[in-house]
């Protein structure tokens, strides 16, 4: 899934080839993916694209006022076009979703793999109109998301703080790739308590939470939209890497796995050389 590197990353690709072109038409290939029906994506033929922003792990193209709002869930991504097919965008036919034409014959496809089918579209006149949107926590590489703010944040929070990472209403962007990333570089368990984390133990995920984006956020810009997927797991430390060393102790990189995904750790970094069990099966070993 897009986390907020690749998502800014993105936003930065389309922001130097769409700003100041116009919509030459909106054409819907899948039936599902489009949220809204007002304004009817006809409403944005022939809209200047004024600028690309993200929203947390939403893409947003204002169009003359109207946004053209799009989260890649779990397998969707943008594919993009110098020149756009001719054909038009055929429903039930492969795994476009949504193509966008530009005034210059350029634009892009959004696409989704699988047959699980959660990529999202929005046509509205405010971003806050966007129920995910409208529900985000804060972003964590805002200027403002102080260590102060971090802690009123986990105020609270009583889970794991892998989960608390990845809930967008707590923390917006982050998924969970980019969880164990942190994690891992802070030193935590996966699965620590949140009131069980003294202040050491938050110092260390605030400071791994705001560089570990940074950095990633950095590897991704100037990448075109068909290489941040790449980018994205050629800088994974351990998240993906399983049976892998552990690129700070050696230590092999451990799995535990869950109905739809995954995550990965180092036990000699993050659970004092405990491994984790699988929850399919057991408990996790404390």
């Amino acid at each position: 899934m897009p986390e907020l590197p690749e998502v800014t990353g993105l936003v930065a690709f389309l922001s130097d080839r769409v700003v100041g072109l116009a919509v030459e038409s909106v054409e819907l290939a899948s039936i599902t993916v489009l949220k809204t029906f007002d304004p009817p994506p006809q409403a944005l033929a022939g809209a200047p694209i004024d600028a690309v922003t993200r929203h947390g792990k939403f893409v947003d193209l204002d169009c003359d006022g109207t946004h053209l709002v799009f989260h890649l869930a779990k397998a969707g991504w943008l594919r993009w076009y110098e020149e756009v097919p001719e054909a038009p965008a055929r429903p039930g036919k492969g795994p476009i979703a949504l193509r966008v034409r530009l005034s210059d014959g350029s634009g892009f496809d959004l696409t989704e793999a699988g047959t699980r089918k959660s990529l999202a579209a929005y046509l509205v006149r405010s971003v806050d109109e966007v129920p995910g949107i409208a529900t985000l926590g804060p972003d964590p590489l805002a200027e403002d998301f102080t260590r102060h703010r971090f802690e009123e944040v986990l105020d609270g929070q009583t889970g794991q703080i892998k989960g608390v990472l990845r809930h967008q209403s707590v923390i917006a962007g982050v998924g969970n790739a980019y969880s164990d990333e942190v994690l891992h570089v802070a030193r935590v368990s996966p699965f620590a308590l949140v009131p069980t984390l003294d202040e050491d133990d938050r110092d260390r995920i605030y400071t791994a939470l705001r560089g570990v984006l940074a950095q990633a956020v950095q590897a991704a810009t100037g990448k075109p939209a068909a290489e941040l997927k790449d980018a994205k797991r050629a800088g994974m430390r351990v998240h993906g890497r399983t049976g892998q060393a552990c690129p700070e102790c050696g230590d092999v990189v451990r799995e535990v796995s869950f109905a739809d995904r995954s995550l990965q750790y180092c036990a000699t970094c993050q659970t004092q050389g405990k491994p984790l069990a699988d929850r399919r099966t057991s408990r996790f070993l404390k």
